[in-house]
C-alpha cells in the first residue's frame, strides 16, 4: 500500500549549502522532518549545482519519513547570473540594469523548459524575456 502525503512544503534553498538554521530548519521541524538527514540528502543531490537557488518540494509521509523533488533555478536567478548583477531594478520601466540576448534567452529556456508551460524553446524564451522585461533587462532582438 502506498503511503499517505500528510504535507507538502515547497522551499527555495541555495544548492550544496542546506543548514538547519532558520528558515529551512523551523519549517522541516515544524513538518516532523529529520532536519539533518534532509540537509545531508539535498546537499549530496545539489552539490554540483552550487550557485544556484534551488526550489524543492518536500512530500512528508504519514509516518514521518519524506521524499523530496528538485526543480530548476528560478528565470529570475538565472537571467541575473547571465548578465552578472546581484539584484533586478526597483524601477524596470526607466532604470535598466543590463542587457540579454537572443541566444542567451533560448539558452535559459532550454534549461527550464521542463517547469515552463511552453511547446517549444522559441515559445520559452518569450517568457523568459518577459521575465527579464520585468526585471529592467533589455531584451536585444
Amino acid at each position: 500500500m502506498a503511503k499517505k502525503i500528510e504535507k507538502q512544503i515547497k522551499l527555495q534553498v541555495p544548492a550544496g549549502k542546506a543548514t538547519p538554521a532558520p528558515p529551512l530548519g523551523p519549517a522541516l521541524g515544524q513538518a516532523g522532518i529529520n532536519i539533518g538527514d534532509f540537509v545531508n540528502k539535498f546537499n549530496e543531490a545539489t552539490r554540483e549545482m552550487m550557485g544556484d537557488i534551488i526550489p524543492v518540494v518536500i512530500s512528508v509521509y504519514d509516518d514521518r519519513s519524506f521524499d523530496f523533488a528538485l526543480k530548476t533555478p528560478p528565470a529570475s536567478s538565472l537571467l541575473l547570473k547571465a548578465i552578472g548583477q546581484e539584484k533586478g531594478s526597483g524601477k524596470n520601466a526607466t532604470k535598466k540594469v543590463g542587457k540579454i540576448t537572443q541566444k542567451q534567452l533560448e539558452d535559459i529556456a532550454q534549461q527550464k523548459m521542463a517547469d515552463l508551460s511552453a511547446n517549444d524553446v522559441k515559445a520559452g524564451a518569450k517568457i523568459i524575456a518577459g521575465t527579464a522585461r520585468s526585471m529592467g533587462i533589455d531584451v536585444a532582438e
